[in-house]
Protein backbone atom coordinates (compact mmCIF):
# COMPACT_ATOMS: atom_id res chain seq x y z
CA UNK A 1 0.00 0.00 0.00
CA UNK A 2 1.17 3.52 -0.70
CA UNK A 3 0.45 6.33 1.42
CA UNK A 4 0.85 10.13 0.71
CA UNK A 5 0.61 12.13 3.68
CA UNK A 6 0.86 15.76 4.19
CA UNK A 7 1.77 17.05 7.34
CA UNK A 8 3.86 13.87 8.09
CA UNK A 9 6.15 15.59 10.12
CA UNK A 10 4.24 17.20 12.98
CA UNK A 11 3.03 15.44 16.20
CA UNK A 12 0.37 13.12 14.77
CA UNK A 13 1.86 12.44 11.22
CA UNK A 14 5.44 11.33 12.22
CA UNK A 15 3.76 8.79 15.56
CA UNK A 16 1.24 7.72 12.55
CA UNK A 17 4.15 6.98 10.11
CA UNK A 18 6.22 5.14 12.86
CA UNK A 19 3.21 3.29 13.62
CA UNK A 20 2.30 2.16 10.12
CA UNK A 21 6.14 1.00 9.56
CA UNK A 22 5.88 -1.01 12.94
CA UNK A 23 2.78 -2.31 13.64
CA UNK A 24 0.27 -3.03 10.53
CA UNK A 25 0.71 -6.70 8.80
CA UNK A 26 0.12 -4.78 5.62
CA UNK A 27 2.93 -3.74 3.47
CA UNK A 28 2.96 0.11 3.67
CA UNK A 29 5.44 2.62 1.73
CA UNK A 30 5.21 6.54 2.75
CA UNK A 31 5.60 9.45 1.15
CA UNK A 32 6.10 12.56 2.76
CA UNK A 33 4.50 15.88 1.37
CA UNK A 34 6.98 18.40 2.00
CA UNK A 35 8.02 22.42 1.03
CA UNK A 36 11.60 21.27 1.91
CA UNK A 37 12.76 18.42 0.71
CA UNK A 38 16.37 18.12 3.13
CA UNK A 39 13.81 17.84 6.17
CA UNK A 40 14.53 15.40 8.36
CA UNK A 41 12.85 12.28 8.30
CA UNK A 42 12.82 9.03 8.88
CA UNK A 43 14.57 6.28 6.49
CA UNK A 44 11.59 4.51 5.56
CA UNK A 45 9.95 7.97 4.51
CA UNK A 46 10.26 9.09 0.95
CA UNK A 47 9.94 12.90 0.65
CA UNK A 48 8.06 14.54 -2.13
CA UNK A 49 7.68 18.79 -2.69
CA UNK A 50 4.89 20.41 -3.78
CA UNK A 51 6.21 21.33 -6.89
CA UNK A 52 7.50 17.45 -7.57
CA UNK A 53 3.53 16.89 -6.66
CA UNK A 54 2.17 18.91 -9.81
CA UNK A 55 3.85 16.65 -12.23
CA UNK A 56 4.61 13.30 -10.44
CA UNK A 57 3.29 10.15 -12.69
CA UNK A 58 2.83 8.20 -9.07
CA UNK A 59 -0.19 7.08 -7.92
CA UNK A 60 -1.02 6.51 -4.28
CA UNK A 61 -3.62 4.23 -2.55
CA UNK A 62 -4.68 6.52 0.21
CA UNK A 63 -3.89 10.37 1.07
CA UNK A 64 -4.01 11.55 4.21
CA UNK A 65 -4.22 15.29 4.66
CA UNK A 66 -3.04 17.03 8.19
CA UNK A 67 -0.88 19.92 6.99
CA UNK A 68 -1.97 23.31 9.25
CA UNK A 69 -0.49 25.52 11.57
CA UNK A 70 -0.90 24.87 15.36
CA UNK A 71 -4.61 26.68 15.81
CA UNK A 72 -3.70 27.18 19.97
CA UNK A 73 0.13 28.16 18.77
CA UNK A 74 -0.79 32.25 19.46
CA UNK A 75 -3.24 35.00 19.60
CA UNK A 76 -5.79 34.71 16.69
CA UNK A 77 -4.73 38.11 15.09
CA UNK A 78 -5.86 39.04 11.42
CA UNK A 79 -2.57 37.31 10.44
CA UNK A 80 -2.74 34.04 12.45
CA UNK A 81 -6.24 33.71 11.00
CA UNK A 82 -4.73 33.75 7.57
CA UNK A 83 -1.91 31.70 8.21
CA UNK A 84 -4.15 29.51 9.85
CA UNK A 85 -6.56 29.09 7.40
CA UNK A 86 -4.31 29.05 4.22
CA UNK A 87 -1.49 26.80 5.75
CA UNK A 88 -4.78 24.21 5.55
CA UNK A 89 -5.94 25.67 2.08
CA UNK A 90 -2.96 25.62 0.12
CA UNK A 91 -2.03 21.91 0.67
CA UNK A 92 -5.33 20.71 0.20
CA UNK A 93 -5.48 22.79 -3.31
CA UNK A 94 -2.16 21.23 -4.20
CA UNK A 95 -3.59 17.43 -3.31
CA UNK A 96 -7.09 18.22 -5.51
CA UNK A 97 -5.08 19.51 -8.36
CA UNK A 98 -2.75 16.70 -8.42
CA UNK A 99 -6.04 14.03 -7.55
CA UNK A 100 -7.73 15.92 -11.22
CA UNK A 101 -4.25 15.06 -13.21
CA UNK A 102 -3.88 11.68 -12.40
CA UNK A 103 -5.13 8.69 -14.15
CA UNK A 104 -4.80 6.49 -11.50
CA UNK A 105 -7.10 7.56 -8.41
CA UNK A 106 -6.41 7.60 -4.86
CA UNK A 107 -9.09 4.65 -2.97
CA UNK A 108 -9.81 7.14 -0.06
CA UNK A 109 -8.37 10.68 1.19
CA UNK A 110 -8.60 10.85 4.86
CA UNK A 111 -9.10 14.38 5.55
CA UNK A 112 -7.60 16.41 8.99
CA UNK A 113 -10.48 18.58 10.33
CA UNK A 114 -11.42 19.03 14.27
CA UNK A 115 -13.59 19.14 17.10
CA UNK A 116 -14.13 22.97 16.33
CA UNK A 117 -16.32 22.60 13.42
CA UNK A 118 -19.14 22.01 16.35
CA UNK A 119 -18.44 25.98 18.23
CA UNK A 120 -18.21 26.40 21.78
CA UNK A 121 -22.04 24.23 22.63
CA UNK A 122 -21.07 23.70 26.30
CA UNK A 123 -22.33 19.81 28.06
CA UNK A 124 -24.39 19.28 25.06
CA UNK A 125 -23.64 15.76 23.84
CA UNK A 126 -22.41 15.81 20.01
CA UNK A 127 -22.20 13.56 17.56
CA UNK A 128 -21.70 13.91 13.84
CA UNK A 129 -25.19 14.13 13.03
CA UNK A 130 -25.26 17.35 15.09
CA UNK A 131 -25.33 21.00 14.36
CA UNK A 132 -22.95 23.76 14.93
CA UNK A 133 -22.57 27.24 16.90
CA UNK A 134 -20.76 29.80 14.10
CA UNK A 135 -17.72 30.95 15.40
CA UNK A 136 -14.05 31.12 14.08
CA UNK A 137 -13.50 27.58 14.92
CA UNK A 138 -16.33 26.52 13.57
CA UNK A 139 -15.37 29.33 10.08
CA UNK A 140 -11.79 27.45 9.73
CA UNK A 141 -13.05 23.65 10.05
CA UNK A 142 -15.92 24.22 7.37
CA UNK A 143 -14.04 25.80 4.91
CA UNK A 144 -11.33 23.54 4.86
CA UNK A 145 -13.76 20.55 4.73
CA UNK A 146 -16.03 21.95 2.36
CA UNK A 147 -12.60 22.49 -0.16
CA UNK A 148 -11.78 18.69 0.42
CA UNK A 149 -15.06 17.30 0.08
CA UNK A 150 -14.14 18.26 -4.19
CA UNK A 151 -11.92 14.84 -4.12
CA UNK A 152 -15.29 13.25 -4.45
CA UNK A 153 -15.68 15.27 -7.92
CA UNK A 154 -13.02 13.29 -8.90
CA UNK A 155 -13.94 9.40 -7.84
CA UNK A 156 -12.29 9.73 -4.48
CA UNK A 157 -14.21 8.72 -1.31
CA UNK A 158 -13.42 11.24 1.60
CA UNK A 159 -13.21 10.52 5.36
CA UNK A 160 -12.92 13.98 7.22
CA UNK A 161 -11.88 13.53 10.46
CA UNK A 162 -12.87 15.80 13.11
CA UNK A 163 -10.09 15.16 16.13
CA UNK A 164 -10.21 16.20 19.73
CA UNK A 165 -7.12 17.20 21.93
CA UNK A 166 -4.61 14.29 21.37
CA UNK A 167 -2.71 13.26 24.00
CA UNK A 168 0.65 12.04 24.50
CA UNK A 169 2.97 12.04 27.86
CA UNK A 170 5.66 13.71 25.29
CA UNK A 171 4.20 15.99 23.04
CA UNK A 172 1.37 18.42 21.86
CA UNK A 173 -0.90 20.02 24.87
CA UNK A 174 1.01 17.37 27.22
CA UNK A 175 3.76 18.41 26.20
CA UNK A 176 3.41 22.38 26.71
CA UNK A 177 1.50 21.76 30.14
CA UNK A 178 4.91 19.24 31.50
CA UNK A 179 7.43 22.67 32.80
CA UNK A 180 4.18 24.33 34.64
CA UNK A 181 2.48 21.20 36.08
CA UNK A 182 6.86 19.79 37.31
CA UNK A 183 7.10 23.33 38.88
CA UNK A 184 4.18 23.19 40.67
CA UNK A 185 1.86 25.93 38.88
CA UNK A 186 0.17 24.10 37.08
CA UNK A 187 -4.14 24.53 37.62
CA UNK A 188 -7.43 24.46 35.99
CA UNK A 189 -8.67 26.94 33.78
CA UNK A 190 -11.67 28.98 35.02
CA UNK A 191 -13.77 27.32 36.51
CA UNK A 192 -12.57 24.23 35.63
CA UNK A 193 -16.39 22.79 34.92
CA UNK A 194 -15.69 23.27 30.73
CA UNK A 195 -15.67 20.16 29.02
CA UNK A 196 -12.29 18.68 27.19
CA UNK A 197 -13.16 16.71 24.26
CA UNK A 198 -9.76 14.25 24.06
CA UNK A 199 -8.21 10.98 22.35
CA UNK A 200 -4.71 9.66 23.31
CA UNK A 201 -2.24 9.61 20.37
CA UNK A 202 -1.80 5.92 20.20
CA UNK A 203 -5.90 5.74 19.75
CA UNK A 204 -6.33 8.46 17.05
CA UNK A 205 -3.17 6.47 14.69
CA UNK A 206 -5.58 2.86 15.80
CA UNK A 207 -8.77 5.10 14.31
CA UNK A 208 -7.23 6.25 11.86
CA UNK A 209 -5.65 2.90 10.55
CA UNK A 210 -9.50 1.17 10.78
CA UNK A 211 -11.07 3.79 8.77
CA UNK A 212 -8.26 3.03 6.00
CA UNK A 213 -9.16 -0.39 6.16
CA UNK A 214 -12.70 0.08 6.64
CA UNK A 215 -13.26 1.94 3.41
CA UNK A 216 -11.04 0.00 1.70
CA UNK A 217 -12.41 -3.08 2.41
CA UNK A 218 -15.41 -1.43 1.26
CA UNK A 219 -14.04 -0.45 -1.81
CA UNK A 220 -12.07 -4.18 -2.59
CA UNK A 221 -15.85 -5.41 -2.57
CA UNK A 222 -17.42 -3.01 -4.76
CA UNK A 223 -19.72 -1.20 -2.10
CA UNK A 224 -17.29 2.12 -2.06
CA UNK A 225 -19.07 5.38 -3.79
CA UNK A 226 -17.29 8.43 -4.18
CA UNK A 227 -19.12 10.07 -1.06
CA UNK A 228 -18.15 11.24 2.40
CA UNK A 229 -18.40 10.40 5.78
CA UNK A 230 -17.60 12.00 9.27
CA UNK A 231 -15.64 10.63 12.34
CA UNK A 232 -14.97 12.22 15.16
CA UNK A 233 -11.75 11.14 16.78
CA UNK A 234 -12.34 11.64 20.20
CA UNK A 235 -12.84 9.10 23.34
CA UNK A 236 -15.58 8.06 24.23
CA UNK A 237 -15.99 9.56 27.98
CA UNK A 238 -15.19 13.62 27.65
CA UNK A 239 -13.81 14.80 31.35
CA UNK A 240 -13.87 18.02 32.87
CA UNK A 241 -11.05 20.54 32.81
CA UNK A 242 -10.72 20.25 36.46
CA UNK A 243 -10.90 16.08 36.28
CA UNK A 244 -7.88 16.37 33.58
CA UNK A 245 -5.97 19.11 35.93
CA UNK A 246 -6.39 16.71 38.69
CA UNK A 247 -5.09 13.73 36.64
CA UNK A 248 -1.92 15.78 35.64
CA UNK A 249 -1.28 16.21 39.23
CA UNK A 250 -1.28 12.53 39.69
CA UNK A 251 0.58 11.29 37.01
CA UNK A 252 3.49 14.19 37.74
CA UNK A 253 2.92 13.68 41.51
CA UNK A 254 2.68 17.36 42.19
CA UNK A 255 0.11 20.24 43.46
CA UNK A 256 -2.50 21.91 41.13
CA UNK A 257 -3.49 24.33 43.71
CA UNK A 258 -3.10 27.47 40.70
CA UNK A 259 -6.35 28.59 38.79
CA UNK A 260 -6.29 30.81 35.56
CA UNK A 261 -9.30 32.88 35.99
CA UNK A 262 -11.49 33.41 32.60
CA UNK A 263 -11.30 37.09 32.66
CA UNK A 264 -7.35 37.01 32.82
CA UNK A 265 -7.40 33.89 30.33
CA UNK A 266 -9.51 36.02 27.88
CA UNK A 267 -7.32 39.22 28.33
CA UNK A 268 -3.92 37.05 28.01
CA UNK A 269 -4.93 35.03 24.37
CA UNK A 270 -8.43 37.17 23.09
CA UNK A 271 -10.93 35.14 21.32
CA UNK A 272 -8.43 32.06 21.53
CA UNK A 273 -9.47 31.79 24.81
CA UNK A 274 -12.51 30.14 23.81
CA UNK A 275 -10.59 27.20 23.25
CA UNK A 276 -9.50 26.94 26.64
CA UNK A 277 -12.64 28.62 28.69
CA UNK A 278 -15.42 26.72 26.63
CA UNK A 279 -16.36 23.16 26.49
CA UNK A 280 -17.33 20.85 23.65
CA UNK A 281 -18.46 17.38 24.63
CA UNK A 282 -18.09 15.29 21.11
CA UNK A 283 -18.66 12.08 21.34
CA UNK A 284 -17.14 9.45 18.69
CA UNK A 285 -20.36 7.63 17.57
CA UNK A 286 -19.33 7.18 14.01
CA UNK A 287 -16.44 4.86 15.28
CA UNK A 288 -18.05 3.38 18.13
CA UNK A 289 -21.16 2.44 15.69
CA UNK A 290 -18.33 1.20 13.30
CA UNK A 291 -16.86 -1.47 15.75
CA UNK A 292 -13.79 0.23 16.45
CA UNK A 293 -12.83 -0.63 20.09
CA UNK A 294 -10.99 2.37 22.53
CA UNK A 295 -7.31 1.44 23.72
CA UNK A 296 -7.47 4.33 26.28
CA UNK A 297 -11.03 5.11 27.50
CA UNK A 298 -9.58 6.86 30.87
CA UNK A 299 -7.39 9.84 30.97
CA UNK A 300 -4.91 8.27 33.14
CA UNK A 301 -4.34 5.86 30.51
CA UNK A 302 -3.94 8.50 27.83
CA UNK A 303 -0.82 9.98 29.98
CA UNK A 304 0.93 6.51 30.88
CA UNK A 305 0.97 5.64 27.11
CA UNK A 306 4.03 4.25 26.07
Amino acid sequence: MNILISGGSGFIGSAFSDWLQNHTDTPVQITWLTRDASQVHPQYVTMMTYDELQTSPLSFDVIINLAGTGIADARWSDERKKLLLDSRLKPTQALLDYMARIEVKPQLLVSGSAIGWYGAQGNKPLNESSSFEQDFAHDLCETWEQLALKATEYGVPVALVRTGIVIHPTGGMVGKLLTPFKMCVGGQLGDGEQIMSWISRTDWIRAAWFIIEKELSAASNNQAQADSKIYNLTAPNPITNATFTKAMGNWLHRPTLFTLPAPLLKLMFGEMSTLLVDGQKVLPTALLEAGFAFEHTTIQQALEQQ
